[in-house]
């Protein structure tokens, strides 16, 4: 398994640190910015003030912009989830269904390993990488702290980047699970990215519609903390989104374990065996 892991990770070092990078650059900026934004805190509200109440949902709605966790969670948190969380789906869908739709997955399996291994293997080095990508950024975000005015410390910042973490793991995981049940990677993919969309934009629009709150409560970012969670986390819902990640992984690796491998790469994903009987028998129930 570790053969599969170091492999693995360094498929991702390009994303690692193009993504990690890019990111703590923003880091670097929106702090060193939190001074001019204060300096300029009249004109800042007046606008915000005249922009649309749906529009602000979609920054996370936070009057206090220049408290230390409403100013973060305006200018960085309320979109991460919205930006990593995409990337994580289209990863997680292709951890597996990206080698088996070119045909070398089958090619991998011939060597003396087992799925859960090569699951397991490959399912860590993803989870890595996005704690590389979010640790890059926490450097990015504790750099300008000491010329910066904000209120906050680096220690401040690990639990707001521990929920995101743990938020883009959900994503990664529903990733995986979708291209194990549907039957091409590019409906997987495409069905992780909407699920990111989709939970974005209900909880953006619950902080003005409380008829949405429930909804968003079903849905991973309804126990996202964002830029709340540098002042007051809570690990309970932390640990929850952990353990929902946990459990569509291993719900993936029991389908990996039963599923049949294509040789080669020929065809089209196989559907789930009990959809394809039912469709088998449909069509020979059909005159």
């Amino acid at each position: 398994m570790l053969t599969i892991f170091g492999y693995q990770i360094t498929r991702y070092r390009g994303q690692i640190l193009g993504w990690g990078l890019a990111l703590a650059l923003l880091g670097i900026y929106v702090i060193a910015f939190y001074d001019t934004a204060a300096a300029q805190s009249e004109q800042v509200l007046a606008l915000m003030e005249s922009l649309p109440p749906e529009m602000m949902a979609l920054f996370g709605g936070a009057a206090d912009f220049l408290s230390p966790s409403g100013y973060l969670e305006t200018y960085v948190f309320s979109y991460f989830p919205l930006l990593l969380g995409i990337y994580a789906a289209l990863a997680g869908s292709g951890l597996l269904a990206a080698d088996e739709e070119n045909g070398t997955l089958d090619l991998l399996m011939a060597y003396p390993v087992s799925r859960f291994r090569l699951l397991s293997g490959r399912l860590l080095a993803l989870a890595l990488a996005l704690v590389l990508i979010l640790g890059l950024t926490w450097l990015g975000f504790i750099i300008p702290l000491r010329t910066s005015s904000i209120e906050v410390t680096a220690p401040q910042l690990g639990p707001a980047f521990l929920s995101l973490l743990s938020v883009t793991l959900v994503y990664a995981a529903f990733g995986l699970l979708l291209s194990m049940l549907l039957p091409s990677r590019q409906l997987a993919a495409s069905g992780g990215a909407l699920l990111v969309v989709a939970d974005y934009l209900i909880n953006a629009l619950a902080n003005i519609n409380p008829d949405l709150e429930n909804i968003a409560r079903l849905l991973p970012q309804g126990y996202y903390q964002g830029g709340a969670a540098v002042l007051d986390p809570n690990w309970g819902w932390t640990a929850g989104l952990l353990g929902a990640a946990a459990l569509l992984a291993l719900l993936s690796a029991a389908l990996f374990q039963r599923r049949d491998i294509r040789v080669g790469g020929e065809g089209g994903w196989q559907l789930p065996g009990w959809l394809a009987r039912r469709a088998s028998s449909s069509r020979r129930a059909t005159p």
